[in-house]
């Protein structure tokens, strides 16, 4: 009778999921663009048949804050283009940005790059491993022009870390995960401090005329589409700061959400706002300057919001940084012409390591059988309705963050240590291991008053030393009901799984920071600082392990 009753409870959940869903994209395409309907493209000769890719990512956006998810942020441009292309509603990112930035740019996890512990921090001397072939190296190959606007943030410490030498043509942004806005400006800590605005491999002060970076990263779109030619293919990777902290925005923005009392979901909403406009200028540059009808914009979020900077991943739990489902499940869409079934919603699983075989395949690359890629080809999935071909993801290992204290291999049945952070899906069930992070789900309410309001939360109340759990996400999308004891024998079966996938690991690169990053002995400047002869000359420099170490690592790297 109990096991009716949960099962009787599972499908209410799936019912209900199915109507919101349904729901938020009955709502999409609601609502137009106000005053600005997207112009028609002028004739640009014959279309060379490998498309323009443009792919748009944004930074820190909740599953909740788009309006076709049923937000209270207008997002017109983005409703509409999702609405005349396919929205993707099973999709993964990671839950923070440089591991979603690198498995986006090698179609690696992160266990296959040593990524796989937090983020590259200013001060480290780290980058995405120079073996690893790019995504934009591989577009170049078949006659891509390759340019990347917005933040890199997959380290800077060596002059052949820069996106220049990564496959990018060209690069203005930051290099950083964040800074201000309109000075462009970042402390890494109390006087460790620098600018982070480059074009290409040096700081960029000619263009620094204070205007927010959401504006001024559209700018650099327009112009470097202004002064392409059509007829030749092009990649523009166009990562927007916006809308991570600090929450900063031009005053106009903030005109419809004077309503909105919590001051950080205000600011985060006129974030919003002007970058969806930002998007409908890029959309109608791509039209103006003849890209459009051979085009393929891909729009998405590279981890879950962070409620205490005003995102919203409701009905989710959890947020970014964490392996709950509202830290890893994202917004994200295709428009193109090219689409066959467009104006449909994919419930197919893709993740953000398929964009790489995805985009090469397209272009008409090759992909070599050496690189063992975690991304599959999802294109006909897509475009066509069809089954994905993946069956699984890994979100990840790392075997750095063990600081569940009730970890344990017994817990893990003898087969995995329960204390390492790690999260597994396969099919429809999804298993998590060792701390998951920030486990309450945050309803709108939370952001009704003026300062952070926990008291709307539904806080979790889980047995002390709890380190495994197991949900069933097609059945169960909000993670409320915790199966792993009832299914002993799944949790076995995705712990083995892990093990598998844990053999295939590299080691984790996240050496300590290197006190010559300081900005001040780089013309105040965040720069590259290492140098090779410096590390010939100086070889004893650093202490002995950390050296083997990375020695070890160098010999990958190069």
């Amino acid at each position: 009778r109990m096991v009716a009753a949960v099962l009787a409870g599972l499908s209410l959940l799936s019912l209900l999921t199915c109507g919101y869903l349904a729901w938020g994209s009955r709502r999409g395409g609601a609502e137009e663009a106000p005053g600005n309907p997207l112009g028609e493209e002028p004739a640009a000769g014959t279309p060379h048949s490998q498309p323009h890719i443009i792919f748009i990512l944004a930074d820190d956006q909740g599953f909740r804050d788009v309006g076709y998810h049923g937000s209270e942020i207008r997002t017109p441009t983005l409703d509409k283009l999702a609405a005349e292309g396919v929205k993707l509603e099973n999709y993964y990112v990671q839950p923070m940005c440089t591991p979603s930035r690198s498995q986006l740019i090698t179609g690696k996890y992160q266990i296959h790059t040593g990524l796989q512990h937090s983020i590259i921090r200013p001060t480290q001397p780290n980058c995405l491993p120079l073996d690893n072939v790019t995504l934009p190296q591989k577009l170049k190959e078949v006659g891509y022009s390759t340019h990347m606007v917005g933040k890199w943030h997959l380290g800077f410490y060596r002059r052949e870390c820069m996106p220049t030498q990564r496959g990018f043509d060209s690069f203005f942004g930051s290099l950083l995960g964040s800074g201000d806005y309109y000075t462009h400006f970042k402390c890494d800590s109390p006087g460790i401090c620098g600018y982070d605005l480059y074009e290409n491999d040096n700081a960029a002060w000619d263009h620094d005329n204070g205007i927010y970076s959401t504006q001024m990263y559209t700018q650099k779109v327009q112009q470097i589409l202004a002064s392409h030619n059509p007829r030749k293919p092009i990649f523009l990777y166009i990562a927007y700061q916006a809308v991570h902290s600090p929450l900063q925005a031009p005053g106009r923005y903030f005109e419809h959400y004077r309503s909105i009392n919590n001051i950080n979901r205000r600011r985060y909403a006129a974030m919003l706002a002007c970058l969806d406009e930002a998007i409908n200028n890029v959309t109608l540059a791509l039209r103006k300057y003849g890209y459009y009808e051979n085009s393929i914009i891909i729009y998405s979020s590279d981890n879950g919001g962070q409620p205490m900077a005003g995102g919203s991943n409701w009905p989710l739990r959890g947020s970014k940084g964490t392996y709950w489902e509202g830290g890893i499940r994202a917004v994200g869409f295709v428009h193109s012409p090219l689409l066959k079934n467009k104006g449909s919603v994919c419930k197919e699983l893709v993740h953000i390591t398929d964009w790489f075989p995805t985009l090469i395949t397209l272009a008409e690359g090759q992909i070599d059988e050496d690189i063992q890629l975690d991304g599959y080809d999802v294109w006909e999935t897509i475009s066509e309705g069809r089954r994905s071909p993946r069956v699984d993801i890994l979100h990840n290992i790392d075997p750095i963050y063990t600081k569940a204290k009730n970890g344990s291999w017994a817990a893990g049945y003898g087969i995995w240590n329960t204390a390492i952070q790690s999260a597994i899906r396969v099919n429809h069930w999804k298993l998590l291991t060792g701390n998951p992070g920030y486990s309450d789900w945050v309803p709108p309410q939370a952001f009704s008053n003026a300062g952070p309001n926990r008291w709307h939360n539904e806080r979790v109340s889980w047995s002390a030393g709890k380190t495994v759990w197991l949900f069933n996400i097609t059945a169960d999308p909000y993670e409320r009901v915790d199966l792993s004891a009832r299914h002993p024998e799944v949790v076995k079966q995705l712990l083995r799984r892990l093990s598998q996938f844990n053999k295939t690991a590299v080691p984790v690169r996240y050496p300590p920071k290197d006190p010559r990053s300081n900005p001040k002995l780089n013309g105040g400047v965040w720069g590259p600082w290492f140098k090779e002869d410096e590390k010939k000359k100086k070889p004893d420099k650093h202490k002995g392990a950390n050296k083997q170490k990375k020695n070890k690592n160098k010999k990958k790297a190069n």
